[in-house]
């Protein structure tokens, strides 16, 4: 069998990907979402063929959703790619004119994600046109808001199943089978106001949060006793701080808020047991000390076995192109692929080279591309055959 990338297509679609701005909003107000970008998309694979849904979650958010199906009795794989990116303000390069030089496609997203979004079309275009007939269905999935909260897979998940899942995201062409999750944390600590020349009548919530931080750095080498072989250690740090009225009054109010990254094995139950360990003492230790806190957005970390049928085709599929064996790998962020495990569909990571992931100059490499396409197009035809 004989699967032929179009490398020249491949990069024109890459580069249409690019010059349509799908800034997330909810971390840039002037980002207009991935409607535009969905609108694409589904002509695109309505042009190809697929049953196609276009699935909306809110005014600037949904997700598009193409199948290939299968003649019935194959397994099914479901290919995730997120189509939002983050800002592309304070860059150093225009964003949405990608510029390919150099073996190198240019622009905001190239890399995160929508060079990934482009070989998985290319990989489902090249079993079409090698006339190959799968048994089981693929399931193209361009979700929203993978940057923010990730709603977009939230909702994908609500409703479809697969027997198996690759999220796309950059991995060098090595196979990810793990990484961390994370919880954030908000703390309020409570003093008393006083005007700043009487210190015994008022209570300072800032000094007071001070401690809370003391806590946490006691917490981040605490944490260094923690290791995973692929992840390392999980981490803490605080993140933001708010209180105070003026320069002449005890502050009677202080917020932090950290961030806790996790590796697998540590639960939400466990952080919100440390969190409390860390007020409770404290407030032993000093009975003016008066805060709370609240884990309030919680994502698992993910991990996969490398024994699952997913990952063995992969595998294989990287070996006959690369003519190497793909590194397992392990992301230091979280990842989809957390709430498409999570839903009970074994998830593997797999993407392309590139760098600046949220920087100034961004970019993925042409090669790694047709390379991911072609490893895909294998993946698929062995596992839903």
């Amino acid at each position: 069998m004989k699967l032929h990338i179009e490398r020249d297509e491949l990069i024109g679609l890459v580069q249409d990907l690019i010059r349509i701005d799908s800034v997330n909003p909810y971390l840039d107000a002037d980002g207009p979402g991935e409607r535009e970008m969905a609108a694409y998309l589904q002509a695109k694979l309505v042009e190809m063929g697929l049953e196609v849904r276009l699935v909306s979650i809110n005014e600037t958010a949904c997700n598009v959703i193409g199948v290939l199906r299968g003649t019935g009795g194959g397994k099914s794989l479901l290919l995730n790619g997120h189509m939002d990116t983050v800002s592309a303000k304070r860059m150093d390069i225009p964003p949405f004119e990608p510029v390919h030089e150099d073996g190198k496609i240019f622009g905001r997203g190239s890399q995160d994600m929508k060079g990934s979004l482009g070989a998985m079309i290319a990989a489902v275009e090249a079993i079409q046109k090698a006339g190959v007939r799968l048994a089981g269905d693929v399931i193209l999935t361009f979700v929203a808001d993978e940057e923010y909260k990730s709603i977009g897979t939230e909702e994908l998940v609500k409703e479809y199943r697969a027997d198996a899942a690759i999220v796309c995201e950059p991995s060098d062409l090595d196979i990810g089978v793990v990484h961390k999750g994370f919880a954030w944390i908000s703390c309020e600590v409570r003093g008393k106001s006083a005007h700043g020349s009487r210190p015994k009548e008022g209570v300072d919530a800032i000094v007071h949060a001070g401690r809370v931080l003391q806590e946490i750095d006691k917490l981040s080498k605490q944490l260094m006793n923690k290791h995973h072989p692929i992840l390392g250690s999980p981490s803490v740090h605080a993140s933001l701080i708010n209180g105070g009225t003026e320069l002449s009054t005890y502050p009677d109010y202080c917020r932090l808020d950290w961030e806790r990254r996790t590796i697998p094995g540590e639960s939400k139950q466990d952080v919100e047991k440390e969190v409390a360990a860390i007020l409770q003492k404290l407030h032993d230790e000093d009975e003016s000390f008066r805060a709370s806190a609240e884990l309030f957005f919680w994502r698992d970390p993910y991990e996969v076995s490398i024994e699952e049928p997913i990952f063995l085709t992969l595998e294989v599929a990287c070996r006959n192109r690369l003519g190497r064996v793909p590194r397992i790998s392990g992301f230091s962020g979280w990842t989809d692929a957390a709430l498409i495990q999570e839903a009970g569909i074994p998830t593997v990571l797999f993407g392309p080279t590139g760098a600046g992931l949220h920087g100034a100059i961004e970019y993925v490499e042409t090669e790694s591309l047709v390379d991911m396409a072609a490893i895909l197009a294998e993946t698929i035809c062995e596992f839903c055959r």
